[in-house]
């Protein structure tokens, strides 16, 4: 599934806007080309940058004096993944949901700045559009909310499919029983719909959506939710082949120190919307007053 055996035509909008449009020979063109198309974006340092970001929930027309996040800074280079972890409330949703675009109206930048591959959130412009297709989201409670209307193959195409009505079913077939054996889930399930699928498989699905344009950055929501240990494994082997095939960087919201361990990647623990700790999983420095329960972080 590498990006460099399939064509890709691009149509350049912007330095940091890019339309592709991926030819449709191979199981995976829809999303490999992809891929091809968007290594040419103009190069940058990290895959994630935040600076100094604080996110707001709006009351009327004005952000209201409560920030879901304040200040928070960190980078994630090409390849790499950072856990975020803390308790409820602790803002871990509304930041993986600004940085892959999806946030809520009512949820804004209010100080700082903060890039996907190069793209501002702040201010994305026409390049929200390419944002929100080189980053792939799965956001909380994925597999909970999967329309019903849909079959799980369907569900999992569907960023293909709103995007082009050209792609062939067997290129869409192809692709959907690739994501289903990387997941561990059987071929079957492409044909059945949510409310036949297991909770853990249901969240699967709602990943595999998430994988299906082979995106260069990854934010996910607790992908782990209901998953067992078999399933679990499953998914962390699938992260970490992207990292290493396509420099996928990822966003894991979780408070599962195993994860962290198992994709080599740093910590940020937030705390009524700061950082309250971060750094390398095994060498966390916390912040003065910090006051997190340890056993969410304990090795």
């Amino acid at each position: 599934m590498r990006g460099g055996r399939y064509g890709c035509v691009c149509e350049t909008l912007t330095l940091s806007d890019t339309r592709c449009s991926p030819t449709t020979d191979s199981p995976v063109g829809a999303t490999a080309g992809h891929y091809e198309c968007m290594a040419r974006r103009r190069d940058t340092p990290f895959a994630i940058l935040a600076e100094d970001l604080s996110l707001a929930h709006a009351s009327g027309s004005r952000p209201s004096g409560g920030r879901a996040v304040d200040g928070v800074s960190f980078g994630v280079s090409p390849g790499d993944a950072l856990v975020v972890m803390g308790p409820t409330g602790g803002g871990k949703s509304s930041l993986a949901a600004a940085l892959a675009g999806r946030a809520t109206a009512d949820l804004s930048v209010v100080g700082g700045q903060a890039f996907v591959d190069g793209v501002s959130i702040r201010h994305p412009g026409r390049a929200r559009r390419s944002l929100m297709y080189f980053t792939g989201f799965l956001p909380q409670r994925a597999g909970a909310d999967l329309p019903a209307r849909l079959t799980a193959g369907e569900l999992i195409t569907e960023p293909i499919t709103s995007r082009d009505r050209t792609v062939g079913e067997r290129t869409l077939s192809l692709l959907v029983a690739a994501l289903l054996d990387e997941l561990h889930l059987p071929l079957k399930v492409a044909t059945q719909y949510p409310y036949e699928l297991s909770a853990g498989m249901r969240q699967r699905v709602g990943l595999a959506r998430a994988l299906v344009l082979q995106p260069r950055v990854l934010i996910a929501d607790q992908p782990l939710a209901n998953l067992d240990a078999g399933a679990r494994t499953a998914v962390l082997s699938a992260l970490r082949r992207r990292a290493g095939e396509f420099s996928m960087a990822a966003m894991i919201v979780s408070n599962d120190p195993d994860v962290a361990g198992a994709l080599g990647a740093d910590v940020l623990v937030l705390q009524h919307g700061h950082t309250a700790a971060q750094g390398p999983y095994d060498r966390l420095v916390w912040a003065p007053g910090a006051d997190v329960d340890l056993r969410l972080v304990a090795p």
